[in-house]
């Protein structure tokens, strides 16, 4: 009889596989270059494989679905954005604080930096990204600090792109990335020092379900930092109004379920972990919000380069972006569904904006935890 194969490998073999037939090469291009490089019958089978996800809509049973199949579903869904992403924001794929005189490169890479500041991350840690995306903080928070960072992700096309990047700037001999599922972590127990997520577990089904593994790989005396994406205290799942913003984001931005803040607070705990640190940084009334650039606030721009960018993201940019796609996709140049991706992206931008004005959600939640020196796993 042939040898079985653990589900996760055929999974893995398979995603390769579409990975390959759907980008080629395009990894070593970027924004609307790579975009148009994609192999259109295979974009439209990612299309039609994120999409059919929310046919249903916000009913429970449909929630429970997309809880079950989050791995497809996130897959998918990075598959048709990362270039999008890239495009519009840089390979950094986070939201960050803002100040007057900081321009929004480096206020990115601050945001990355306070991150390890606080989790006291230093040279010749071992260091586990979790959702490590197209590895932009990977690379700063490496150059920061001078640990060794692994980028755990599941997404093919973002690792390619991520080893593209680590050999483009000679990081490779520090950053390595690993195709995996964050709810089956392969890595052995206790083998990071610390561990950091920045905007990813969100796309959890659970979140004890992440949060178990990297309590799993990490050493007693270890610490977990995230910023988490979540609905705040003000937050009523009994709304409309609040719902269908938070329906909105999940859409847009390939989410399962958005939970609220005492979830993952109580998740945290609920694994083991112990609290030090945890505070909303989109709740500072700075002066110039975490969201200006999806609002397309121009006021905020601190240089020149900024206002190239937050045109970009602003609603103009972007309605320039998806009717411009559109005219692609009907010459044959851009994948079927390209334009369909731009509503959804579109969607996702106005329900963040509208979330972080209400203050029902914040992409921010600070938590600094700690794995006990005791414990066991």
């Amino acid at each position: 009889m042939p040898e079985q194969i653990p589900l996760n490998e055929k999974n893995f073999e398979r995603d390769a596989n579409f990975t390959k037939a759907l980008h080629g090469d395009s990894y070593k291009k970027s924004g609307i270059s790579a975009l148009m490089a994609k192999a259109k019958d295979a974009s439209s089978v990612a299309t039609e494989g994120y999409f059919k996800h929310w046919d249903g809509g916000v009913t429970d049973d449909d929630e429970e679905k997309r809880k079950g199949d989050y791995s497809q579903l996130t897959h998918h869904y990075y598959n048709l954005v990362t270039d999008f992403y890239e495009y519009g924001w840089g390979s950094s794929f986070h939201f960050s604080r803002y100040y007057k005189g900081e321009a929004f490169r480096q206020a990115t890479a601050r945001h990355e930096h306070f991150l390890a500041h606080k989790m006291n991350i230093t040279e010749n840690m071992r260091v586990l990204d979790v959702g490590c995306g197209v590895g932009g903080p990977g690379r700063e928070i490496c150059r920061f600090t001078d640990c060794e960072i692994v980028g755990l992700n599941n997404n093919d096309y973002q690792i390619e792109r991520a080893n593209h990047y680590a050999k483009k700037y000679k990081l490779d001999h520090k950053l390595s990335y690993v195709k995996g599922d964050f709810m089956q972590m392969d890595f052995e127990p206790e083998s990071f020092d610390a561990v950091y997520a920045i905007e990813a577990t969100v796309h959890a089904p659970v979140l004890e379900g992440v949060y178990s593994e990297i309590y799993k790989v990490l050493k007693p005396g270890g610490t977990f930092g995230v910023y988490e994406w979540v609905m705040t205290d003000k937050y009523d799942e009994t709304n409309e109004e609040h719902r269908k913003i938070a329906y909105g984001i999940e859409v847009g931005d390939g989410i399962a379920k958005m939970y609220k803040r005492e979830v993952a607070e109580q998740a945290l705990k609920n694994v083991g972990f112990e609290i030090e640190y945890q505070a909303d940084l989109a709740d500072k009334d700075d002066e110039i919000p975490w969201y200006y650039p999806l609002s397309g606030e121009m006021q905020y721009c601190q240089t020149f380069g900024d206002y190239f960018t937050v045109f970009r993201t602003s609603r103009i940019g972007r309605f320039i972006t998806t009717e411009a796609c559109g005219i692609l996709e009907k010459l044959g140049l851009a994948p079927k569904g390209t334009k369909q991706v731009t509503y959804a992206l579109e969607d996702a931008a106005v329900n963040l904006v509208a979330g972080g004005k209400q203050k029902l959600f914040t992409p921010m939640m600070l938590y600094i935890v700690k794995k006990p020196l005791d414990a066991k796993n």
